[in-house]
């Protein structure tokens, strides 16, 4: 067997399925005049056909620059062909092109960086390429065109990470995989990618540019996530007024998760409808509606973009968080095990807390660039604090700024990990670092409506009370639902510092609904209470908050709190002793001599 330096191109045909099942005889015939098309163009470049298969062709060539070369006269040629053919007939080849040692048996090679030019392939935006930094640096100056970098992909039975370049015909929307303008995470563990089909308009005609223009707002406002990957506007514009399965679209795209919905307007009302399902099960897993007064057209549009945005992001973060394994047990990667400490952590109790942080240190430990992993970590542990579920220490604090730096540092680009490095340093009283992290949040997302919250907290600790509980009201309308943000607890404070003692209460209540044990939850509303002059009701507030976390003083739980205001400090301090609370070791001491003289 024969082993040589080869350039490998790997080529398929984006939603092959699709077509087929809709015209199958027409779809080989127009598959084969393609082929024969750009057959030239491969021999031009000295290539040869190694294997054709059902949608796709592997080819070699003796040079990487003849290679890449050869790829993108190829695409170049087929889109001017699909130029003159109707959106559903036009064929997108996905290619990808590495270089490396191959065995050859007779027409026939093999080895890794075969396999490695077969999964570029699959990352490659339809229409484009997807070159590997291997092959990229071999080429070296002497390519005509410009590659972007596309950062380092994890591909599966390959052991070593593959940094990919891209490149796409000029006027093509392959934003969505470009890091200049879709979200940072990395190739591989985009697991979710979600379309947004257009809006159905149930007006009249003159109303299509709202519909339209609704559509394209939502798919800006999700791709700014770093979560998943959305797919732009010509991938599902293509399906305007067409009678197909939301199957079938979802195969044709590669979809995860697609969205639908419809505008309707009656007089000076409209109504918008959506839906967000997983196609391939069938499942309706949200839907909404909106009830709005036509008034300043712009801005209703752009909050119903807000809501929905934030409801559906939502949602597919839990679909994500409860899917299986996209890989064998016995290979978990670190998404996996990501995606699994996430399932954990939506669950809300002190069991599955310890379970997830255990999971995202694994997911950590596999994939040290895995940013998304970093955040949670960081914010699971914070959060078990002011639960009372683990005690707070320095070095858990340190731990978890460091992780929020190198979360922002890893991915640039997500408003969430900027979002939470901004609450870390407002909770530690570094006031202005918080303001420039969390403006630098929305900024990056202005439809990140956790991030108006997190704002909101950076006001709360420096005593704007007022702008505070304006952002947590605007946070828990658009995202009540979201677990990483805690707005009862936060409006709770934020009501009992403007001496509003019955909202607090009413805010705390809610905390406590969710979680019955919530730490700060159990202590604001004792010491609202107490200031209401409820005094038996604040005693056994302060009773059951002992009882769940005993050795809690209020010396003790004030370490945690760095608010600006001294009278705010005050105000709070006053009134947890108001409810009966001890306040530090000294007093314990006191109590439990003076029950046994009682006694």
């Amino acid at each position: 067997m024969e082993r040589r330096l080869a350039a490998i191109l790997c080529a398929d045909i984006a939603g092959y399925s699709r077509m087929m099942g809709v015209d199958e005889a027409g779809t080989h015939a127009s598959f084969k005049a393609h082929r024969s098309a750009i057959y030239p163009i491969i021999l031009n470049h000295g290539g040869r056909i190694v294997k054709n298969t059902g949608d796709g062709f592997l080819l070699e060539f003796p040079s990487i620059i003849g290679a890449i070369e050869a790829a993108v006269a190829m695409q170049t040629l087929m889109a001017e062909r699909n130029e003159h053919l109707p959106a559903d007939r036009a064929m997108h080849f996905r290619m990808g092109v590495h270089m490396g040692d191959v065995m050859a048996d007779e027409d026939e090679v093999f080895g890794d960086d075969v396999n490695i030019a077969v999964r570029l392939e699959t990352v490659a935006t339809p229409g484009g390429i997807a070159v590997s930094d291997k092959a990229r640096t071999e080429a070296g100056r002497r390519l005509a065109v410009s590659l972007v970098d596309a950062g380092p992909h994890r591909f599966k039975n390959i052991a070593e990470p593959v940094n990919v370049w891209t490149w796409a015909p000029a006027g093509t929307d392959a934003h969505e995989h470009a890091p200049d303008d879709g979200p940072h995470l990395p190739g591989q563990y985009r697991t979710a990618i979600v379309g947004v089909l257009p809006f159905d308009n149930l007006s009249g005609s003159a109303d299509e540019y709202f519909s339209d223009g609704l559509t394209e707002d939502l798919i800006h406002a999700l791709s700014l996530q770093s979560f998943y990957r959305v797919l732009s506007r010509n991938s599902t514009f293509a399906y305007k007024g067409k009678n197909v399965s939301t199957r079938l679209i979802a195969r044709e795209i590669d979809a995860t998760y697609l969205i639908q919905g419809s505008v309707r307007r009656a007089g000076n009302k409209i109504r918008v409808s959506a839906e967000l399902i997983a196609p391939e099960k069938g499942e309706q897993l949200w839907t909404g509606r909106y009830d709005r007064d036509m008034g300043d057209l712009f801005a209703m549009q752009d909050e119903i973009t807000a809501n929905l945005s934030a409801a559906v992001a939502q949602e597919i973060y839990r679909a994500e968080a409860s899917a299986p394994a996209r890989s064998p047990n016995a290979e978990l990667t670190a998404w996996d095990r990501f995606l699994k400490g996430l399932s954990h952590y939506y669950h809300q109790t002190k069991d599955d807390c310890e379970t997830a942080i255990a999971l995202f240190k694994e997911a950590i430990q596999l994939d040290p660039a895995l940013s998304i992993a970093r955040a949670y970590l960081a914010l699971i542990q914070i959060q078990s604090v002011q639960f009372g579920w683990i005690p707070s220490t320095r070095e858990l604090w340190a731990s978890s700024v460091s992780l929020a730096e190198s979360s922002v540092r890893l991915d640039p680009r997500s408003s969430f990990a900027f979002s939470l490095l901004a609450y870390l340093h407002a909770m530690q009283g570094h006031y202005e670092a918080a303001m420039d992290a969390i403006k630098r949040a929305i900024e990056l997302n202005p439809y990140d409506m956790g991030a108006r919250g997190v704002l909101g907290i950076c006001h709360m600790v420096i005593g704007d009370h007022r702008k505070a509980v304006d952002l947590f009201s605007t946070a828990v309308q658009r995202g009540n639902s979201d677990p990483r943000y805690q707005w009862g607890a936060l409006n709770a404070f934020s009501h009992y510092l403007l001496g509003q003692y019955d909202a607090s209460l009413s805010w705390s209540r809610e905390t406590l609904y969710l979680n019955p044990n919530h730490l700060q939850g159990l202590a604001v509303r004792a010491a609202a209470l107490a200031q209401l002059g409820r005094t038996e009701e604040a005693a056994q507030a302060a009773e059951a908050l002992l009882a769940n976390h005993p050795e809690l003083t209020v010396e003790r739980h004030l370490r945690n709190f760095h608010w600006k205001n001294p009278a705010d400090i005050a105000h709070y301090r006053d009134g947890l002793l108001k409810a009966g609370l001890p306040f530090g070791k000294i007093a314990l001491v006191a109590s439990a001599s003076k029950f046994a003289v009682d006694s």
